[in-house]
Order: structure tokens, then C-alpha cells, then sequence
């Protein structure tokens, strides 16, 4: 597909209709918001897919966006249609893929089970995401941006370093239903990374932000005085590790039942912050 700036100026007007920042409108269409820079800055051709991904999330029609309406056409016309889904279609079909993954493992979820969880057709869902690999990056994807989120929300209000890291661990620890399930996601996604290059360099992305993110707490409470002297990046690869270490016992072990539970993983955590960070 070759480039158009006219296409890129009509997206620029649909996420400006949108009233959310670029950012924001790239969570919306499950795009990697560099891609969505390069794409309008010229350097990089919108695919298809993501064309249609915007159309549907900015509720304009597909051909006004690539110029097939009447010239100077606003997209004001929008489309007649049942209201949307929260969201939008492509964060829809990508919520419901996650949910799918969890349930049954991402092999065993085929383009019909989303679509029935959708109410929509399977050629709506190859319109949004033409191939598995696609949904599949999307998911990855989806699933980082929700895990930065929840993380950014948990320790807005903390104390302190220490007590940022405490509630990080504690994000991390899969004792409700809703976080099994978010673990049982990363585990068939883990799985998936090390047989696909796309979703081995996300996950690479993921680990190397998470990392970043507990090193610079470390590093904060170093400064502070409630954490030893110590390497924050060597600290952060130990203890993300031993994180995720855990969580696959835990998960690996009955609700209820014999095995590692998550006080013990909490408990083993809180020992080894004790023990390797925490100043005495």
C-alpha cells in the first residue's frame, strides 16, 4: 500500500474527533503507538487492517479514510450502525481473544470461538486482524498496556520506595481469580514468544520496561535510605525473576489445595527484599 498523506491527515482528523491524544487512540486500535507516529510522519505505510481498525474505532467509513468518497467529504456522515462495543470492535475481539487464552490456551482458540464471544462474523474478525499471529501480537500487546496500567494505579499513592515495591509484589501475586487469570495469560504468551520473532520482541520490550520499572524503585530507595547499597539492575533481574518464578508454582498448585500458595510466595518474597535490600 503506498503512501498517502492525504490518509495520514484523515487520521489525524479522526483522533482529533476521537478527543483523546495519540496515545490513547493507538491503545484504541491495539497499535503500537510508534507505528502510529511513523505511519502519519510519513515514514511508515498504514496496513490495511489497521486502516480498518481505525475506521471502526473512529466510527468513519473505511473508503472515506483511503479517499474512495468524494473529495473534501467530512466523515461527519458517520456510519449508521448499532452502537459499538465499549471501546470499540478491535478492542472487543482482542478483550475476548485474552479471555479465550485463558480459558483454553491460545492454540485451542479458534477464529469462530472469538467470533461467537463477539456476536460478529469471522470475516470481521480477518477484517481487524487478518491473521492468528496478528491477534495474537495484539493480545500481547493489550495485555502490557493493561499491566502498565494497574501498576501505574496500584503505587500512585505510595509511601515510599519500600513501600512501592511492596505494593508491586503484591500486584504480582496471583490470589484472586482475576489474577490467575492474568497469569495463565503470560504463561501461554511466554510459551508463544519463544516460537514467534513478533511476539518475542514484545515480550523482550515488556521485560526490559518491567525491569526498568522495579530498578528505578530500587535505585529511588537506595537514595532514600531505605534500601542498602546495591546494583538496581542486578537487584531488579533477581527479583523479577524469583516474581515469576513463583507465580508459575503457585499457579501450578491447586486454589486450595497442597503446593506453593500465594502466602508463600509472599512470604518468600518479603524474605528475600528483607534480606538482600531492605537497610537495617
Amino acid at each position: 500500500m503506498q503512501h498517502d498523506p492525504e490518509v495520514a491527515d484523515r487520521v489525524r482528523k479522526v483522533i482529533a474527533d476521537a478527543g483523546v491524544t495519540q496515545r490513547e487512540f493507538a491503545r484504541r486500535i491495539v497499535m503500537d503507538p510508534s507505528k502510529l507516529s511513523r505511519s502519519l510522519g510519513g515514514t511508515r505505510r498504514f496496513t490495511a487492517a489497521e486502516l480498518a481498525r481505525i475506521a471502526d474505532t473512529g466510527g468513519v467509513d473505511a473508503g472515506w479514510l483511503l479517499g474512495a468518497a468524494a473529495r473534501g467529504q467530512e466523515p461527519a456522515a458517520r456510519r449508521e450502525r448499532a452502537a459499538p462495543p465499549e471501546g470499540g470492535r478491535p478492542l472487543q475481539i482482542v478483550r475476548e481473544t485474552v479471555r479465550l487464552i485463558a480459558e483454553r490456551g491460545f492454540h485451542a482458540v479458534r477464529v469462530q470461538d472469538i467470533a461467537a464471544a463477539c456476536s460478529t462474523s469471522t470475516a470481521a474478525i480477518h477484517y481487524h486482524f487478518p491473521g492468528r499471529d496478528d491477534l495474537l501480537e495484539a493480545a500481547v500487546r493489550w495485555c502490557m498496556d493493561e499491566d502498565t496500567a494497574r501498576r501505574a494505579a496500584r503505587t500512585a499513592d505510595a509511601a515510599d520506595a519500600a513501600d512501592e515495591l511492596r505494593q508491586l509484589i503484591e500486584l504480582q501475586i496471583p490470589r484472586t481469580p482475576q489474577q490467575r487469570w492474568q497469569w495463565s495469560v503470560w504463561l501461554d504468551l511466554w510459551a508463544e514468544a519463544a516460537r514467534s520473532t513478533a511476539v518475542g520482541r514484545l515480550h523482550a520490550d515488556y521485560y526490559r520496561q518491567w525491569r526498568t520499572t522495579v530498578a528505578d524503585v530500587i535505585r529511588r530507595g537506595i537514595d532514600g535510605g531505605v534500601f542498602r547499597p546495591a546494583d538496581p539492575e542486578s537487584a531488579a533481574l533477581c527479583l523479577t525473576a524469583l516474581i515469576d518464578g513463583l507465580a508459575t508454582q503457585v499457579l501450578a498448585s491447586a486454589p486450595d489445595g497442597p503446593g506453593t500458595g500465594p502466602d508463600d510466595m509472599h512470604k518468600a518474597l518479603t524474605a528475600y527484599v528483607d534480606a538482600t535490600l531492605t537497610a537495617h
